[in-house]
């Protein structure tokens, strides 16, 4: 019985879906919104210094585009980093 709770304890983290791990931000690269999965120092090394973080960290990838689209029109559209 205790090895049967012990795998339970270790195995428990594995069934935790993938994508609840996931952090979702809301960019302005290169003049245009995106809503993308990279931590902010990789998106700034991936895209340069025209990036800026435009919001909070989100859990999910549908409310950071919610967030986009509420707040600044959705992705795609324009947007100054100054």
């Amino acid at each position: 019985m205790r090895r049967i709770l012990i795998a339970a304890i270790v195995a428990a983290p594995l069934l935790v879906p993938v994508a609840a791990w996931a952090n979702y931000y809301v960019y302005c690269a290169n003049g245009k919104i995106e809503v993308d999965g990279r931590e902010p120092d990789q998106m700034r090394i991936a895209r340069g210094s025209g990036v800026c973080q435009m919001g909070p960290r989100f859990g999910f990838l549908s409310d950071a585009q919610e967030f986009a689209r509420k707040n600044f029109g959705g992705a795609g559209r324009a947007c100054s980093c100054r």
